[in-house]
């Protein structure tokens, strides 16, 4: 009998439940307050947590993360109202055990097929993001401890700090709370929000900047669970000459005579009310909001700018399809139904970003979002500052100009932003076409006068330009029903390249190496070796009037080198431009049949032009300081300090004429020697092609560099020389470097070396010449004799400069 008993209740046991039965989600929220929406969720106000209800389990959603709170360090990167990643996600319950998954939608199979669809999404890893533990249940939903997913690292700050060498950091969750002033719910997104202190031992300088203790860091991070948008939404081809983006994936079902790679465009949904109409009014607009911090008058320059944009959608034939207002009193910036433009504060002047929540799957785009940096209108401030005849001439009043250039870079800028999150790449030709683009990077174009006047009426251009209509075009027209969509789009482009608009981006333009001639930041006019010498000849007269009248009554005079700076370095982003024209290439982002030129080389004439327009800002006459200017700037009084937008000095205290010369000498030999500068020389004259030569390069430069006539222009000239010898030893052993340019390096140094000896047995030579090339021929000897030991000073460094007034998207 016992033994039947035992039998029964293993039995009996074996088919007990394998998991107790868990309360409902009533029962073990009682007393809890409630957020109805999307997701339901509710706060347990006596432990602190959130507890999430799911009842979408298997549905995919858009999951959000953003930094809310900042830290306020540009070099570090972690700013107020930064979005973070955007993931498509699914919850999955197994027993106890819910997961949030992201699945990979980098591969997929476009295909009618499941069995299809299904084998390539088994051939590549999806990632579990979270695991919780169901906690209560009813039909068809279980709750969740959302708190600890809320309160974790969600946007990388601690791998931020550490990789950007300020220390190692972790969450406390003791100094760790919800922040449920912005914790919310709708019928389409759910917010979460939680203030997160990192604990750690703070290594670098930027930290203790921003920071009160800089050992506890509390940044405010959110989190946005985001209704998918219904399959309405029609996805655009990218083409490489529309100005867009490009959002890929790999498409395993397509026919093996197609390219695997797909590539879509990001875009809004805009649809026209009547799809026949020429121009129609929209379905729903698409409506930007201005952040309410944004003061006056920038509030009215930002909301200006971003308005331009209505006159690209009218050419896309659209009315009113575009708008811009004040962000409602009481909404959430992070709130995905509001793209926002947000007015961000720094320590220090940084870049600007235009990005967006996009649907992974198709490229549309669910909210745009705008970083604008603050301080950076005061870099153009700064500019004009240092340019107008006397920015202070009563002592007290500033020159209106300058207040009115950076109004107007910051119309510029906000229409820049707005279209990186309508799609939009830079077109860094554009300002060859007479400013055709918005998304280009402008520098402000100052004429001078014959009279000695300087003209800043057309500082920035105002309006949206000619490439910008195009791109639009491109992206949101909508065609009639029965328009071969591919045929209409391609005429789009064919009238650009008809009206000679020009299209490089950040590809063939941002680096110091790029080969294209027109591609360039923050540069003006057709002709670039033109636009250099106009620039110089700008500089030029701008030192000549340099005086205390350039700063208010009663600030330091040591404030003047602060406004030197931009004013002694004008030609730093025209000489990058025209660097490009030696070893360059011109080139379109060409596709066969579309009668365009792929590439060619820059002709040997242009070449020339830009090498003679580069030696002008080599020559020590322009580079040597009036002693005027010299008498008008003290040491940085206490309370103050020169920064990292100053000079750097081997004078200590006091300013160094010399140093600010090799600043901007070397950052014309950087350009000029760059490896693949000088590897696309040698590969145009293996062609056949007329180029110069590393030799004739070398021969110049040094040749410019010996030409000065007093004191202080041949201070300049000994250290340009140097910094010239740097680059050369720099090449000979540099392993990047095309071994023939290497090998050309190191003619030319023996070359020079000979020639120190032969001066050096030369009676007559001043104590400074004989120092100086004594100093030049031992570095030569010891670098070649000891290549890998013998190490070169470092090369000077030139004060932070772009982005100016406010730079565009990474």
């Amino acid at each position: 009998m016992k033994k039947l008993i035992c039998l029964f209740a293993c039995f009996t046991l074996g088919l007990a439940p394998a998991f107790p039965q868990l309360a409902s989600i009533s029962e073990k929220t009682q007393g809890m307050e409630a957020f109805e929406g999307f997701f339901d969720f509710y706060y347990d106000a006596e432990n602190g947590k959130i507890w999430l209800k799911v009842d979408k389990l298997g549905q995919e959603l858009l999951y959000v993360n953003s930094l809310t709170g900042g830290l306020g360090s540009n070099d570090i990167g972690l700013d107020r109202n930064q979005l973070g990643d955007t993931r498509v996600v699914r919850f999955e319950r197994e027993g106890p055990k819910v997961l949030l998954i992201a699945p990979n939608y980098r591969y997929r199979a476009n295909s009618d097929n499941p069995d299809e669809r299904q084998s390539v999404a088994e051939a590549f890893a999806s990632s579990v993001l979270w695991g919780f533990k169901a906690e209560a249940e009813s039909a068809r939903a279980v709750l969740i401890d959302f708190t600890p997913f809320l309160m974790r690292d969600a946007h990388g700050v601690a791998q931020r700090l550490r990789s950007r060498g300020e220390g190692s950091y972790r969450v406390d969750e003791s100094k760790s709370m919800l922040w449920l002033e912005r914790t919310k719910c709708f019928p389409l997104n759910a917010e979460f929000e939680a203030l997160v202190t990192f604990a750690g031992q703070p290594e670098g300088q930027q930290v203790h900047t921003v920071a009160p203790a800089p050992e506890l860091i509390s940044l405010r991070m959110h989190h946005s669970l985001i209704a998918l948008p219904d399959a309405a939404y029609q996805p655009r081809a990218f083409d490489p000459r529309s100005g867009y983006y490009a959002l890929s994936y790999q498409d395993y079902a397509a026919p093996i005579e197609q390219p695997l790679t797909k590539r879509l465009i990001p875009r809004h949904r805009l649809e026209k009310k009547d799809p026949n109409a020429k121009v129609s009014e929209p379905v729903e607009p698409i409506v930007y909001y201005l952040d309410r911090g944004a003061p006056e008058p920038v509030r009215s320059a930002l909301i200006e700018g971003a308005s331009w944009w209505d006159e690209a959608f009218e050419a896309a034939g659209f009315k009113n399809a575009f708008q811009v207002k004040v962000l409602p009193e009481g909404a959430d910036p992070m709130d995905v139904r509001y793209n926002v433009i947000n007015w961000v504060h720094r320590s220090t002047r940084g870049w600007s970003y235009g990005t967006s929540v996009t649907d992974p799957r198709t490229g549309e785009i669910i909210k745009g979002h705008v970083l604008l940096g603050s301080l950076r209108v005061r870099q153009d401030f700064l500019i004009a500052q240092g340019l107008v005849e006397a920015a202070y001439a009563d002592g007290e009043k500033a020159d209106p100009r300058m207040l009115e250039m950076a109004l107007a870079r910051l119309r510029q800028l906000s229409a820049h932003e707005v279209g990186h999150t309508l799609g939009l790449a830079h077109n860094f030709a554009a300002s060859t076409n007479g400013r055709a683009s918005v998304m280009d990077y402008p520098h402000p174009l100052i004429v001078l006068q014959e009279d000695g006047s300087l003209d800043f009426s057309e500082a920035y251009d105002r309006g949206i330009g000619e490439w910008d209509k195009i791109s639009i075009r491109y992206g949101y027209s909508q065609f009639a029903q029965g328009t071969d969509e591919a045929a209409a789009l391609r005429r789009i482009l064919d009238e650009a390249r008809q009206s000679g608009l020009r299209y490089i981006s950040d590809d063939g333009a941002r680096a110091d190496g790029t080969a294209h001639p027109l591609a360039h930041l923050w540069d003006n006019g057709t002709s670039p070796a033109e636009e250099l010498g106009r620039i110089m000849s700008l500089r030029r007269e701008a030192l000549s009037r340099f005086s205390e009248k350039l700063i208010p009554e009663g600030a330091p005079a040591a404030e003047l080198e602060r406004v030197l700076v931009p004013i002694y370095l004008a030609h730093r982003y025209q000489a990058a431009a025209v660097s490009k024209l030696i070893g360059g290439y011109q080139y379109t982002y060409a596709v066969r049949g579309d009668g365009q030129e792929p590439v060619s080389p820059v002709s040997a004439e242009e070449q020339s032009q830009a090498l003679s327009a580069l030696l002008r800002t080599l020559q020590p006459a322009e580079l040597a300081l009036p002693p005027h200017i010299l008498a008008l700037l003290p040491p940085q009084p206490i309370g103050y300090g020169r920064g990292r937008e100053y000079f750097k000095a081997h004078t200590g205290v006091t300013f160094d004429p010399v140093a600010a010369a090799e600043a901007s000498i070397e950052h014309t030999l950087g350009l000029m020697f760059h490896p693949q500068r000088l590897a696309r020389l040698v590969v145009q004259r293996a062609a056949g092609t007329p180029a110069l030569s590393l030799g004739q390069l070398v021969e110049a430069c040094w040749k410019t560099l010996d030409d000065y006539r007093t004191p202080a222009e041949a201070a300049v000239s000994r250290a340009g020389q140097k910094l010239l010898l740097h680059h050369l030893l720099r090449l000979s052993s540099d392993k990047r470097a095309m071994p023939q340019v290497a090998g050309e390096a190191l003619w030319e140094i023996q070359g020079l070396a000979k020639s120190f000896e032969r001066k050096l047995q030369k009676d007559g030579l001043s104590r400074e010449e004989r120092g100086h090339l004594s100093y030049m021929a031992q570095e030569i000897q010891m670098c070649l004799e000891h290549p890998e030991s013998y190490k070169l000073p470092a090369p000077p460094s030139i004060p932070d400069g772009s982005p100016i007034g406010c730079g565009g998207l990474h």
